[in-house]
């Protein structure tokens, strides 16, 4: 017999190469390989070998190398995920893009913002598709509380903060002089950064005050670690925004958002790991969350979906997932204009720390709103412009 014809969608999962076998490429990589049904983890890549075939035997992944270029000249890989070291993130997206890779890179995207225009600028140049890891917007509870916002619950937004405290013990950092100086604004405060930018649309920060300081481990602080800061962000409609981070909480992983405005407020985030709490003779507790890929699971994996949703649609594939996937958190996913905001402020907070005076985020970059202001919403002048 001879069979018919019949059109089909091209439901191929997109195939994707990570490089970088660290902590988060493990967990990025395992998303990949197990929990997305539209994404096939094609390649992975690490200058170093031992850690690069434990992940790649716990996977099940045959295509391995530890030179990265490997991976970008892969035709059989669609797309690349970076969750190599900061130094190599601006490098990594240009080489990628001018390889035709789509590229998902970890936060941020440079260590400078003439980096990243960079690398920005080649994917622009291909057309590829570019994403940043800032997980949170992916966050059910800081997505519920984004559609209030953009529902007018809080109205015109005056005051926002914006909290990361890492979990720690009792016995201090471990191997704090490892620590990058910067690593607290770069690294940790860069996603209350782009919280804040994203919880107030239509704004752009204008002045960052940084006070910063090794309170947790002060022995560090001569080798440039800053393990405590408090950050104030001013906006371009007059919000007032706090960003605040430490190294070491004893308690669990603690990282929360609030938005408060002319009508009202809204909030998100807790670092308790359910809504059980008990009531004994000992007083009231409830269990806290210890990691980041616990607390923001489903968040990381969410960010990847989106982002392989992102590639199959430049691809001209259609959206295959199975209807028992949870539905898609309507996200707008987090690009240049994103990543170059955030990390403007954190170059900004960084420059404060050290002078102990204000800096003008425009001394840093000239920036624009990467969303559009809200409908509707009230003119509010900077005070002191």
């Amino acid at each position: 017999m001879t069979y018919l014809q019949h059109p089909v969608a091209d439901d191929r999962p997109v195939r994707i190469a990570v490089i970088g076998a660290g902590w988060i490429g493990n967990f990025h990589a395992e998303s990949i390989a197990v929990r997305l049904p539209n994404a096939r983890l094609e390649a992975i890549a690490d200058p170093v070998q031992p850690a690069l075939e434990a992940l790649a035997s716990r996977l099940g992944v045959a295509k391995i190398s530890t030179d990265a270029s490997d991976v970008l000249n892969d035709p059989d890989v669609d797309a690349v995920l970076i969750a190599a070291p900061l130094r190599f993130h601006s490098e990594l997206i240009t080489a990628a893009a001018k390889a035709g890779k789509d590229v998902f890179c970890e936060k941020p995207g440079g260590r400078t913002v003439e980096e990243l225009d960079a690398a920005i600028a080649a994917a622009e140049e291909a057309g590829v598709v570019l994403r940043f890891g800032f997980n949170r917007r992916y966050s059910t509870d800081f997505a519920a509380a984004r559609k209030l916002i953009d529902q007018g619950i809080v109205g015109v937004p005056q005051l926002l903060r914006s909290l990361t405290r890492d979990p720690g013990t009792e016995a201090g950092i471990g191997n704090p002089e490892r620590i990058a100086p910067g690593t607290i604004f770069l690294e940790t405060l860069i996603h209350d950064f782009d919280t804040l930018n994203w919880l107030n649309p239509g704004a752009v920060p204008v002045k960052v005050h940084a006070v910063a300081d090794a309170l947790v481990a002060p022995e560090a602080k001569a080798g440039g670690l800053l393990d405590t800061a408090v950050v104030t962000v001013t906006y371009s409609n007059g919000a007032i925004a706090v960003a605040e981070a430490n190294f070491n909480a004893l308690y669990g992983y603690d990282v929360r958002g609030e938005v408060f405005g002319s009508a009202g407020m809204v909030t998100a985030g807790s670092p308790q790991s359910t809504n059980a709490t008990s009531y004994t003779a000992a007083g009231i507790t409830s269990e806290t969350t210890r990691l980041n890929i616990d607390l923001f699971h489903d968040a990381y994996t969410e960010e990847l979906a989106h982002f392989a949703d992102d590639v199959a649609a430049r691809r001209g594939s259609t959206d295959k997932r199975p209807t028992a996937a949870p539905p898609r958190t309507a996200v707008a996913a987090p690009g240049g204009a994103d990543a170059r905001n955030a990390l403007a402020v954190a170059l900004a907070a960084f420059k404060s720390s050290e002078s102990g005076l204000p800096v003008a985020v425009a001394d840093i970059a000239e920036l624009r709103p990467a969303e559009a202001e809200p409908r509707g919403a009230a003119v509010v002048q900077e005070v002191g412009a």
